[in-house]
């Protein structure tokens, strides 16, 4: 007779560790809906003002301010230029769509 599978015990520290991750998840996607809600406005005024859909200036400014509280953080410095660099292509798109309404 062929043995049946066993379903897992439940890990309860493998389940808290996870329910913090979806948490922190639920977190992150509200944090990036609302920089994005403000930054839609940010284009609508640039557009509205005739100003450039990027500045290069800024950006790097933010990115270098970002790497410093990445070490302060304890995360891959390289990884939050990654990430914030996503987020900032993303914001200069929808501004330059901005400008073409």
């Amino acid at each position: 007779m062929a043995s049946q599978a066993q379903t897992p015990k439940p890990d309860a520290v493998l389940a808290g560790y996870r329910k913090s991750i979806d948490n922190i998840d639920a977190a992150l996607i509200h944090m990036l809906a609302e920089r994005f809600r403000i930054t839609q406005a940010v284009g609508e005024y640039k557009a509205e003002s005739g100003l450039p859909a990027s500045d290069p200036t800024r950006e790097a400014r933010q990115i270098e301010r970002l790497r410093a509280l990445a070490v302060d953080a304890d995360l891959d410095p390289e990884f939050s230029e990654k990430f914030i660099r996503f987020v900032i292509d993303e914001v200069i798109r929808h501004h330059r769509r901005a400008a073409e309404k």
